[in-house]
């Protein structure tokens, strides 16, 4: 494909994803294929010869959309909501077009810098103190692993440059509740604490944190020998949406030394508005905190962002300076590498600019209000409704 093809087939697709959105109202909201449908109705061996546009296009519409559930259809109210409004659509296909990659700052110097300028734009929207700094992520469940990496770290004082966690003489021990998110188990247990080290805190009528269960868990774990490290609590949890009183647990983390991580990947959207910030009261309190704009702000699927107060810790657990990426920049700027995992890093940046350009802030606003108000009008119907009843609070 040379570029005026490309020009041309991508006037095509972009047609075609357009129709796709304008349709989609009309479709099945849950996919209508069974097991190994779309797999039978592929070919079972690559095209051994270059095959027309127009047949991948066909194929789009004869195989992969009835194979699909359709989470822009507007009855659509399952896992989260949009994570694709148009305008985020176009940058994530401009960072696709684009092809460059953020190894270090110099590999792409517009990469890194505008991430730090989206990160900060949100940082502002959700009222945070300039004390946080951001990075995007994939994903919150990336974003807990690297918490309670960090965590582990500074319990142990760089343990990684030793021993690890084998050389430990007490394990380390992580408290979260049963309504937290799979990812923080997940996370725990890839970052090596081990399922007995896992510490479920009783949770309330409402599903949020008992404080005073955690500060006994921590004093028993204590009297037993063990070393309390990181506390994850949650900002609208995935199955109640329950708000763990952040401001009661971070007083505890910082008066016994413990890491506390805020999983705010659901509601944190939600602190654009004002009148929210009260359901993370305290966040000042917390080590780190994500938040993912993919799931209600609307930005296109990966993009979740990874805010820590001590970045100087961060980079100091996840650097890598193998001589072919030092440069002659790096003392004066940001290396993302070194604030995550992966070492090559995709444009994400684009998706939220251009949806926080496209949009501003207030027409943000209004769309969660708008969302908001939706969930009280259903909350009322469900109330006067004989036979239903709500198990949460709305």
């Amino acid at each position: 494909m040379d570029i005026e093809d490309f020009r041309l087939r991508g006037h095509q697709l972009i047609d075609w994803i357009a129709d796709y959105r304008a349709s989609v109202a009309g479709r099945p909201v849950m996919a209508q294929s069974a097991p190994g449908d779309v797999r039978a109705a592929l070919p079972t061996a690559p095209p051994a010869r270059p095959e027309p546009f127009e047949a991948i296009l066909a194929d789009l519409d004869r195989v992969i959309v009835p194979g699909l559930s359709h989470w822009q259809h507007p009855s659509f109210f399952g896992y989260f909501p949009s994570n694709g409004t148009l305008a985020s659509v176009l940058g994530d296909f401009t960072s696709t077009g684009l092809g460059v990659l953020g190894l270090a700052w110099q590999s792409s110097p517009a990469l890194t810098e505008l991430e730090e300028v989206v990160c900060d734009w949100l940082r502002q929207m959700t009222g945070l103190s300039a004390a946080w700094q951001g990075v995007i992520q994939d994903t919150a469940s990336s974003s807990t692993l690297v918490s309670l990496i960090s965590a582990r770290e500074r319990s142990t004082s760089f343990g990684l440059t030793r021993g690890g966690l084998q050389s430990e003489p007490s394990p380390l021990v992580v408290y979260t509740t049963r309504h937290s998110h799979s990812s923080v188990e997940k996370a725990a247990l890839l970052a090596g604490f081990g399922r007995d080290n896992i510490h479920i805190v009783a949770h309330d009528s409402a599903y949020a944190m008992r404080p005073d269960a955690l500060a006994d868990a921590i004093a028993s774990d204590r009297a037993r020998g063990r070393v309390p490290c990181a506390i994850v609590a949650t900002t609208g949890s995935t199955t109640t949406t329950a708000l763990d009183p952040v401001k009661a647990i971070g007083a505890i983390a910082a008066r016994e030394g413990v890491w506390l991580h805020v999983d705010a990947a659901m509601a944190g959207s939600a602190m654009v508005l004002p009148e929210c910030r009260w359901m993370w009261d305290g966040i000042e309190r917390a080590d780190t905190l994500v938040l993912n704009p993919h799931k209600w702000l609307g930005a296109a699927f990966d993009c979740s962002v990874y805010y820590v107060r001590d970045a100087a810790h961060l980079v100091r657990v996840m650097s890598t300076n193998p001589s072919y990426l030092q440069t002659a920049a790096d003392g004066a700027v940001k290396n993302y590498r070194d604030w995550g995992i992966p070492l090559g890093r995709r444009f994400r940046a684009l998706k939220l600019w251009f949806l926080i350009r496209e949009a501003g802030v207030e027409g943000l606003q209004a769309r969660l209000r708008r969302d908001l108000e939706n969930a009280q009008w259903l909350a009322r119907e469900i109330e006067a409704s004989l036979g239903w009843r709500v198990l949460a609070p709305v």
